[in-house]
């Protein structure tokens, strides 16, 4: 989520950044699932990227949905950047190019996922519609080229933007055309933080797989069926990938702060101004090194900032961030957190899970994620179709969530949430896949159904 956080505690030392990390642990009886979901605003008439500026623009959205929820707004120069629910715990920002992300509330089950979702979508609809605004549920913007997507006032993204060019050539796109749906989990110890980052990371091309959703570039097949999982493998590699040391002995909080005290640094905030030090580690920082501010020390706040510029396939703050799945239509969505909390909050689950993955290389877990943005279910790991792997980590997320045993009001568990899944594992295809058929059979070659059959 990209709210920044204040703590002007300058650091003393690695201690405190590694402390905390570990602040994150909470027993069992407190894990929660966190729920993060992008989609991209189009204009109803014309389908073309919605503006901040105007009386039917992003700004205008924010200020409506502010006025319906009554959330706190997140103000930056004078512009409404986005909202805060200062009860709940949620949060809805903007990205880069517009699109509209809901960070949801901390919740005890996936039945509550759903349901906030619902509100969200109904209390969004309320307000778009009449301003002409629709949303896409695309792991990438399918017809609009870089230069037509409009840039949302937040400096952070400015410098982002100048400096993303410099680093690998899907940056610009990353920002400004994909969609992402996201899950965050807690551990209840190092070693259980060590254990569910090794068996999600190794895991993420499953979902990349079930959720392979981005086929379409500029109107046209782009060769991939998930083009935005591609994007992240040309987008900055100093801050993304699959972590091989993570599965090396002696991995915990930290090993993670002193990788993230050598990621590059894009900006540090002091009051309304981002300061650009892109390029910069923080650990120049952290011994009073960074040119832009010689002799100052890191606060509390710069760390959590820039751990929120890392972008590995799992992420690790006070909770883990799964980030393999493109953004999906709104059925789909609470089926990612079922997932993964199906397969990492059941021990047996996460066990079982850890013996699928656990001999697996480095170097094998890497082709594996290379090969998933074009080759889907087709992907190979040793002698096995990725299919087969997905199929075997849906049946244990199935089990885990029956072992769970959190009940809806109906009588049914967490597992009804899955059937999503379960349907594309039965056509055996990924829903890009389905979606090129439509585009060469029923939508004659065009993208522009899309606004409709994908659209929120």
């Amino acid at each position: 989520m990209a709210r920044d956080q204040i703590d002007m505690t300058p650091l003393q030392s690695r201690d405190e950044l590694v402390a905390w990390l570990e602040a994150g642990i909470k027993p069992p009886s407190e894990f929660r699932i966190g729920t993060e979901h992008e989609k991209t605003p189009f204009t109803l008439e014309g389908r073309q990227p919605v503006p901040y500026e105007g009386a039917r623009g992003i700004g205008a959205l924010l200020e409506g949905m502010q006025l319906l929820l009554g959330w706190e707004p997140i103000m930056e120069r004078g512009n409404i950047i986005g909202l805060y629910d200062v009860t709940g715990g949620g949060a809805i920002s903007l990205e880069p190019g517009g699109q509209f992300e809901l960070s949801g509330a901390p919740v005890e089950t996936v039945h509550q996922t759903q349901a906030e979702l619902m509100a969200h979508l109904a209390q969004v609809r309320e307000i778009a519609t009449p301003l002409g605004i629709g949303f896409l549920g695309l792991g990438m913007t399918p017809s609009w080229s870089r230069e037509q997507i409009p840039v949302m006032p937040k400096g952070r993204y400015k410098i982002m933007t100048n400096y993303m060019p410099k680093v690998g050539q899907y940056g610009i796109d990353m920002m400004y055309r994909t969609c992402t749906v996201q899950t965050n989990l807690d551990f209840s110890s190092e070693a259980d933080m060590v254990k569910k980052l090794r068996v999600s990371i190794a895991l993420q091309p499953v979902a990349t797989a079930l959720f392979a959703n981005s086929p379409f570039t500029e109107g046209k097949p782009n060769g991939f069926l998930s083009f935005r999982s591609e994007i992240w493998r040309d987008t900055d590699n100093a801050r993304s990938g699959m972590l091989p040391w993570v599965f090396e002995d002696g991995m915990g909080f930290e090993r993670w702060v002193d990788y993230a005290l050598d990621v590059p640094m894009y900006f540090v905030k002091r009051g309304e101004s981002y300061i650009d030090v892109a390029g910069s580690s923080f650990r120049a920082f952290f011994e009073g090194r960074n040119n832009s501010l010689p002799g100052e020390r890191p606060t509390l706040s710069d760390w959590a900032n820039h751990l929120s510029t890392i972008f590995p396939e799992v992420r690790l703050k006070r909770y883990l961030e799964m980030r393999g799945a493109d953004g999906v239509p709104w059925g789909r969505l609470p089926a990612l957190p079922a997932f993964w909390v199906g397969l990492l909050y059941d021990d047996e689950s996460l066990n079982a899970a850890w013996d699928l993955v656990r001999h697996w290389t480095a170097a094998e877990r890497q082709a594996l994620r290379d090969d998933v943005p074009r080759f889907g279910f087709k992907a190979r790991i040793r002698d096995r179709y990725l299919f087969e792997i997905a199929r075997d980590c849906l049946k244990l997320s199935h089990a885990g969530l029956r072992r769970r045993g959190r009940i809806d009001q109906l009588g049914r568990d967490e597992s009804r949430h899955l059937e999503p899944l379960e349907r594309i594992l039965e056509a055996g295809r990924t829903p890009a896949e389905e979606m090129l058929d439509k585009f060469n059979g029923e939508w004659g070659g065009s993208v522009e159904p899309v606004y409709q059959e994908y659209a929120f």
